[in-house]
């Protein structure tokens, strides 16, 4: 069974002269458990907007999601909002960390907000630091952490609930090619160990040759021109 499918996705925005433009007209997709999807495209192309629209952080003009089995979009802002801190982990470009809380503040802060324990939730926030490198980082505050490590606190929040699926929007975009290639390796070896699902907006040919599967976003449509290199 199909843990996201999106059926039919349309969404268009009005430029600042007043016309409409489609940016996705009618996509399609299908996610399983544990795979790793890379979508692929021009920047413009409307890769952030998908992510954004399978991830419930925004609504489809027309189109369906489903999570497993469920339309997800059926509800309400609120039980949206539940639903991607329960379900749904997100890894954006630019961290969007809170500056003003440790490390160790922000990963925890999913867990607080669904109101899970705080002792258990500190255990588990500290486990995911030091599976990410991070052990020794946890009480510094992000303007305290070099670039990668800012990138890693911000898959570990991702991770904190234990969601099934991953959204992650040029999760390297903005690191160097080492701490890029290292944060690469890190999401694999997440998805295998935990067997969690990752759909990853990239531009970056080497993280996408490590996914299950290649997605090109192009003219507001999704192609699959070849298979990707699966490394298991």
């Amino acid at each position: 069974m199909a843990l996201l499918e999106a059926v039919g996705l349309k969404k268009g925005f009005l430029t600042g002269a007043g016309v409409r433009l489609e940016v996705l007209k009618g996509v399609s997709l299908i996610v399983h458990p544990g795979e790793i999807v890379a979508i692929m495209g021009a920047s413009g192309t409307g890769k952030s907007t998908l992510l954004y629209l399978l991830g419930g952080l925004d609504r489809p003009d027309q189109g369906r999601i489903f999570y497993d089995g469920a339309d997800f979009l059926a509800q309400n802002d609120g039980g949206l909002s539940r639903f991607r801190n329960r379900s749904i982990g997100f890894v954006f470009q630019f961290h969007h960390l809170l500056p003003e809380f440790s490390a160790l503040e922000n990963v925890i802060m999913p867990a607080l907000i669904s109101r899970a324990p705080r002792d258990a939730a500190q255990q588990r926030a500290r486990a995911l630091m030091e599976q990410m490198g991070l052990a020794g980082r946890m009480d510094h505050r992000p303007s305290e952490l070099s670039g990668g490590e800012q990138q890693r606190v911000a898959v570990a929040r991702a991770l904190m609930n234990k969601p099934a699926l991953i959204l992650a929007d040029e999760p390297s975009g903005s690191l160097d090619t080492r701490s890029a290639e290292s944060l690469h390796q890190e999401i694999i070896r997440l998805s295998r160990v935990h067997h969690q699902a990752f759909v990853i907006a990239t531009h970056n040919p080497k993280l996408s040759q490590l996914c299950d599967r290649v997605l090109y976003l192009e003219a507001g449509q999704l192609h699959q021109r070849n298979a990707a290199a699966s490394l298991r």
